[in-house]
C-alpha cells in the first residue's frame, strides 16, 4: 500500500513539473507598422520657383526598429488617380524634376522590412512656377463630406468641400449634382464651400464642383458619389 501511495505521488510531482507535453513554443510577436510620415516640404499651397523640387517629410518610427522604406507618390489630381511618379526612398527626401505650371499632390507612406506599412500621410499640394507673369489656376476642389461611397440616411445633406489657389485669388463655385453621371448642373458662382440638397431613398448620387478664379482660370473637380439607405 505504501508503495503504491508513494508510486502516485512520484508521478504527481513529475507531472507538475514536466507539465502535459513539455514546453510550448513561445508565440510569434505580431510585427506592427510603422508611424505615419509627416510632410515636410514643399508646403502645402507652395508655389516652388524651380521645377527641380526636393520632397522631404519626418522620418517614422518603427516599434521593433526595423528599416523603413518610404514610398512617394506625385500626381496631377488629388484622388491621385493616375500618378506621375512612384519613388521608393530609404531617407527622408527625394530631389525630383517636374513640369513647369503644373498643379502637384504629393504624399508619402512608410513601409518596413516585413511589408508593415503605415497610412499615408496628409496629401499636400503645389505649384510649379512656368514661363514668364501668369495666372495660376486653383487647385481642383477637396471632399469633405459626405465621405467618397458614404451612406447617408438623412432626407437632405450639405455637400461640403474645400478649395485653394496659390495666387490667393477670390474663389467662385459651380455645383453639379443628381443621380445621373455626369451630374447636372444646380448652382454657379456660389461663394460658399457648402451647397444644401434633398434626398430620395435608395438612391445614388453624384457630385462634382468647378473652382474658378477672377482671371478666367478653373480648375474642374472628380466626380464624387454616395448612396441613400
Amino acid at each position: 500500500m505504501k508503495k503504491f501511495v508513494y508510486t502516485i505521488t512520484l508521478s504527481f510531482i513529475l507531472w507538475s513539473c514536466g507539465g502535459s507535453g513539455g514546453d510550448e513554443p513561445a508565440p510569434t510577436p505580431v510585427n506592427e507598422a510603422p508611424s505615419t510620415p509627416e510632410l515636410v516640404g514643399p508646403a502645402n499651397n507652395e508655389l516652388c520657383i524651380d521645377s527641380a523640387v526636393t520632397f522631404s517629410w519626418n522620418a517614422s518610427a518603427d516599434p521593433e526598429g526595423d528599416a523603413i522604406t518610404y514610398q512617394l507618390e506625385i500626381a496631377q489630381d488629388n484622388q491621385f488617380a493616375s500618378i506621375d511618379h512612384t519613388l521608393y526612398v530609404s531617407g527622408t527626401s527625394k530631389a525630383v524634376s517636374l513640369e513647369r505650371g503644373v498643379a502637384y499632390y504629393w504624399r508619402v507612406k512608410a513601409t518596413d522590412i516585413n511589408n508593415a506599412a503605415s497610412a499615408y500621410s496628409a496629401t499636400y499640394q503645389f505649384y510649379t512656377e512656368g514661363a514668364g507673369s501668369q495666372n495660376h489656376i486653383p487647385f481642383v476642389p477637396t471632399l469633405v463630406s459626405p465621405g467618397l461611397n458614404a451612406i447617408v440616411q438623412e432626407a437632405s445633406t450639405t455637400l461640403t468641400w474645400t478649395a485653394s489657389d496659390v495666387d490667393n485669388d477670390p474663389l467662385t463655385f459651380d455645383v453639379y449634382f443628381g443621380t445621373t453621371n455626369p451630374p447636372d448642373q444646380v448652382a454657379t458662382d456660389q461663394t460658399e464651400l457648402s451647397y444644401d440638397v434633398s434626398l430620395e431613398a435608395s438612391s445614388t448620387y453624384y457630385w462634382k464642383v468647378v473652382v474658378k478664379d477672377d482671371k478666367g482660370g478653373e480648375a474642374i473637380g472628380q466626380v464624387w458619389g454616395f448612396k441613400t439607405d
